[in-house]
């Protein structure tokens, strides 16, 4: 099963490529969509929508992986994400892929085992779990590749990696 992460934001978008077969990971393509600081919001998510297109487009994903919307104290960060996290939903409905949407507790319970483990203990547990080199950055393609991580649990009947 071939799935997209992606971790939503209007200066850059995260998304990582993975495929999971047989209780494998095989990483297809990881890296993110930056946006001008510039740009009026509108344009920067036309631009994140093309972009995202064009990868769900090259890489044919069966499903199309993110996080819920996590409400921290500052609104008009939240209000921004939202609308990446939107463009980016409607990205894969137009191309007929299956979204799943996880909790930021959800993630980092089926990719290390533990709901409250550090950006750190998710980035390790990435690059060990798909045999990467070094652990990817920036933090928005781990979190991307974190969520990809999660559904193919979830999709695939495994449930949690940790029980």
């Amino acid at each position: 099963m071939r799935i997209i992460g992606v971790d939503p934001g209007t200066a850059r978008t995260g998304f990582g490529v993975i495929d999971y077969f047989s209780d494998r990971f095989a990483v297809v393509d990881y890296g993110y969509v930056k946006t001008e600081t510039g740009l009026l919001l509108p344009h920067r998510l036309g631009l994140i929508y093309r972009e995202l297109q064009k990868i769900i487009k090259e890489f044919k994903p069966e499903r199309l992986a993110i996080e819920e919307l996590f409400f921290n104290k500052n609104t008009r960060t939240a209000m921004s994400v939202g609308q990446a996290r939107g463009v980016a939903v409607l990205a894969a409905v137009q191309a007929g892929v299956m979204i799943s949407e996880y909790t930021p507790l959800q993630v980092k319970q089926a990719v290390v085992g533990y709901g409250r483990a550090t950006k750190q203990q998710v980035k390790y547990m990435v690059k060990a779990l798909l045999g990467l080199p070094e652990p990817p950055a920036p933090d928005d393609v781990a979190d991307a590749l974190a969520v990809a991580i999660c559904d193919a649990f979830y999709a695939s009947g495994k449930g949690l990696l940790f029980s």
